[in-house]
């Protein structure tokens, strides 16, 4: 069992609540070696580069990314203010052009005279990725896609569209954006262990507190708040961002005797198990490969 001694930590099991985190079951060195990023050749973490148009279609992130860089390819680009950001016209048209889970836009938009880009949280993510993956850049007030940009949008490449952007997501771009500065880094420094931990714990609905002490390993600031702020930073920087790449899904019910509050759950999504997978040694078991 990995970190035996850490799960005697007064702390560490009042936090779990009973709950046996599912990396335990990991020998020492695949615990270790899930640490690196995914490798195409070889290592304990695969992502998958031959989905079809279907399977790319059902990441919202695959599937607008192809929808900015194709944009800014026509003409001059599309324009940007003094700050990097889209203008607001370029916001307005990529408001009616973006589809994403969970995003209500006539709601959303109502609280804005103005849109601007932050203001529209898909396009905003999307945008930031796709410059960090190298598919556009900046120049003279306008962002154009890049030869890379326009090679990934075309046979064969698209197929690896989805593994080139959870790429860069999940391990060179820093999320906590989503997690208002919370906990910086956390959990997203040892996603590949949370990654497998998921693999084999969300097989089945369950809550972001539950996912949060099933696949995280807790620092000393999670365990000594004053609230749940494990689940949040769960829910901000793993669940949902999975979910945008198409990879969990979500339901939510009501609370009873309350008209806003709302319990949420999340499942892998078949996709999950398509898109990634794993080569990890478990404790006395020898290899498995998930």
């Amino acid at each position: 069992m990995v970190a035996p001694g850490m799960l005697q930590n007064p702390l560490v099991r009042a936090w779990l609540d009973g709950i046996e985190p599912a990396w335990t079951l990991l020998d020492q060195a695949s615990f270790h070696a899930l640490d690196r990023p995914p490798s195409p050749t070889d290592g304990p973490i695969r992502l998958a580069s031959d989905l079809t148009p279907e399977e790319i279609h059902g990441s919202a992130v695959a599937r607008n990314a192809r929808v900015l860089p194709r944009a800014a390819a026509d003409g001059p680009g599309l324009k940007t203010t003094a700050t990097g950001n889209l203008s607001r016209s370029v916001v307005a048209e990529m408001c009616d052009r973006f589809s994403w889970p969970g995003f209500d836009k006539e709601s959303a938009l109502s609280f804005h005279k103005v849109v601007n880009e932050p203001d529209f949280l898909p396009l905003h993510f999307v945008r930031h990725i796709a410059e960090a993956a190298k598919f556009m850049h900046r120049r003279k007030g306008f962002l154009r896609a890049t030869p890379a940009g326009r090679k990934c949008l075309e046979e064969p490449l698209i197929q690896a569209l989805q593994a080139i952007l959870f790429h860069i997501t999940f391990w060179y771009t820093d999320l906590g954006y989503f997690g208002r500065g919370l906990h910086p880094g956390w959990p997203q420094r040892n996603v590949g262990v949370v990654l497998w931990s998921l693999s084999v714990a969300a097989t089945g609905w369950q809550s972001p507190k539950s996912l949060s002490r099933l696949c995280t390993i807790p620092i000393v600031g999670v365990l000594e708040s004053q609230w749940d702020t494990a689940s949040h930073m769960m829910e901000a920087r793993i669940l949902r961002p999975l979910m945008w790449f198409g990879l969990m899904e979500h339901r939510q019910e009501g609370v009873e005797g309350s008209r806003f509050d709302r319990r949420h759950f999340y499942r892998k999504t078949a996709l999950f198990d398509r898109f990634l997978s794993f080569s990890v040694g478990l404790e006395g078991d020898g290899a498995m490969r998930h």
